[in-house]
């Protein structure tokens, strides 16, 4: 099998790294590791507009709705260089909500949205997990109730992160209440300007805000649902086929630095390198770090010959994330206390790094379905299992 890039896809690979070295300003980093690396800020609204001018953004869309036609191969290195450089990464409306539209939505929603997202100019937040309704989506309670031309919706959401940087909500809600369990839910678009919406702040354990999003009477277009009414559960899983494609470049750039750092750090008159249990510790992390790879291309393999991949995304998801906890965790071995430093402290090594992202890893295996999740996803329709 060859896994080289063509020609054309490695211009442009080159071409998005000179970009993302001559852009990336030092305000533009800064406000993109407070965010948590969620796109929506200032700077970064800035940054991505430039990006996506480029077509960057969204390269294996058609041109017509702002893409170049390229390989979701090609979509997913780019992803990956953004993600080294520590740019915004987390995109609801390019990478999730976008493609969802783009298999589901009318030709009136395309024409009104697809463009918009591809240029950078507008970005979504998640609506889906509510305070009872988290693993179990089917349990949402939030309903719009249908007023002819518009819904009116009350209700609340939790932990729907973009929302106090977004312009719009990507919101599930319960439009037949008396349909039968998957078959009463609906999506659609909300301006997060709309009178009735308060969002308040929740600060993760990574020091990330995530919101709560409360709904009181919202009006909301009937032109703004996604699809055909009462069937937004199968959207849903399909925008949360796309969440869950993790780029774990950001964590390989963490861990070539715990490897800088065994190399140059000497402890009992040799480097932390010489080690035998510094060296298991690291080559198992670069077996799983490539090994992540292949999960994670594969699902670009399969969106190029026509499929919204399902279990094997939750399989890279889970893969990928748990990959993550353990470069931290080992990393934090690695350091010793050191590692518990944050950035800014006097004897800080990697500049904090290591303590920002091990508290991170540990946010990013619960947000888009817990690991928990992903292994019943994995077992049921991967592997067939049984329910019960």
């Amino acid at each position: 099998m060859d896994f080289e890039f063509t020609k054309e896809e490695q211009s442009v690979i080159d071409d998005v790294r000179k970009f993302l070295r001559s852009e990336s300003t030092p305000e533009l980093l800064e406000e993109s590791h407070k965010l948590g690396h969620i796109y929506g800020g200032k700077e970064g609204r800035k940054f991505i507009k430039k990006f996506a001018a480029n077509g960057w953004l969204t390269s294996n869309w058609p041109t017509e709705y702002g893409g170049l036609e390229s390989s979701a191969v090609l979509t997913f290195a780019i992803k990956e260089e953004m993600a080294k450089a520590s740019v915004p990464i987390i995109f609801v409306a390019a990478h999730m909500a976008g493609p969802t539209i783009m298999h589901f939505g009318s030709e009136e929603m395309k024409k009104e949205w697809l463009m918009p997202i591809a240029r950078g100019e507008v970005e979504f937040a998640l609506g889906y997990t509510e305070p009872q309704a988290g693993s179990d989506l089917s349990s949402l309670e939030i309903h719009a109730r249908d007023n002819g031309d518009h819904f009116v919706v009350s209700g609340s959401k939790s932990f729907n992160t973009h929302s106090h940087v977004a312009d719009y909500h990507w919101l599930a809600a319960i439009t037949d209440p008396d349909a039968k369990r998957y078959q009463g839910m609906s999506m659609m678009i909300v301006d997060l300007k709309s009178p009735g919406i308060e969002i308040r702040p929740m600060i993760t354990m990574a020091g990330w805000q995530t919101n709560e999003v409360f709904y009181n009477d919202v009006v909301v277009p009937k032109q703004n649902m996604v699809g055909e009414m009462n069937q937004g559960f199968y959207y849903l899983m399909s925008a949360l086929d796309f969440e869950r494609m993790f780029p774990l470049a950001a964590y390989e750039r963490v861990f070539d630095e715990i490897v800088i750092y065994a190399k140059e750090t000497i402890v009992g008159g040799q480097p932390l390198s010489k080690k035998p249990l510094v060296r298991q510790k690291l080559a198992q992390l670069k077996i799983e770090l490539e090994a992540n790879k292949l999960l994670y291309y594969r699902l670009a393999y399969m969106i190029d010959k026509g499929q919204i991949p399902n279990y094997q995304t939750s399989m890279q998801k889970l893969f990928a994330t748990e990959t993550a906890q353990h470069i931290t965790q080992s990393g934090m071995e690695i350091l010793g206390h050191y590692g518990l430093l944050k950035k800014g402290s006097n004897h800080a090594v990697m500049d904090g790094l290591m303590e920002q992202m091990y508290r991170t890893s540990v946010v990013e295996t619960i947000y888009a379905g817990t690991s928990e999740v992903q292994r019943n996803i994995i077992a049921l329709r991967g592997l067939k299992l049984p329910t019960k």
